[in-house]
C-alpha cells in the first residue's frame, strides 16, 4: 500500500510544471556551451575555460557543479601531482546535446539577422511600449 508521502512524491515527479527545472538548464547562459564543448569528449577545466569565450572561472565552476548535480556530466579526479580533473558528458548529457544541437545551430545561423534587427529596433526614435 502506498503511503501519502510516496503518492505525493510520485505526483511531484510527474508534474508537468516541473519541466521548468529542465528548461532552466537549457536556458542558462553557459550550460549549453559547456555541453556543446564536451560533446567531442572529456575536457579539463582550463580547456573548457579557453573554449568558452567570456565565461569567468567562478561561473564555469558554478555551471560545472550544477550540470554534475543534474547528472548531465561527470567529474573525474585522477590522483596525480598536480591533480588531473576532467569533465565528461553522461549518457543523459549526450542526449541533451542531441536535443539542443538544432537550437545551437539555429542560433549560429540567425545571429547576424538578430544583430541587424536589434540595431534597427534600437535606432528607432521611440521604443517605449506606450
Amino acid at each position: 500500500m502506498a503511503t501519502a508521502d510516496s503518492k505525493s512524491r510520485t505526483a511531484r515527479q510527474q508534474d508537468p510544471c516541473r519541466t521548468r527545472e529542465v528548461l532552466d538548464i537549457v536556458g542558462d547562459k553557459w550550460s549549453l556551451l559547456v555541453v556543446r564543448n564536451l560533446s567531442q569528449g572529456p575536457l579539463r577545466f582550463t580547456e573548457l575555460k579557453r573554449a568558452i569565450d567570456g565565461i569567468s572561472q567562478r561561473m564555469l565552476t558554478v555551471t560545472l557543479r550544477s550540470l554534475e548535480r543534474d547528472g548531465i556530466l561527470t567529474r573525474t579526479v585522477r590522483n596525480v601531482m598536480p591533480p588531473h580533473v576532467s569533465y565528461e558528458l553522461t549518457p543523459m548529457g549526450k542526449t541533451l546535446r542531441q536535443a539542443t544541437a538544432p537550437l545551437l545551430e539555429w542560433s549560429i545561423t540567425h545571429l547576424a539577422h538578430i544583430d541587424a534587427a536589434r540595431a534597427t529596433y534600437d535606432a528607432r526614435p521611440d521604443t517605449s511600449p506606450t
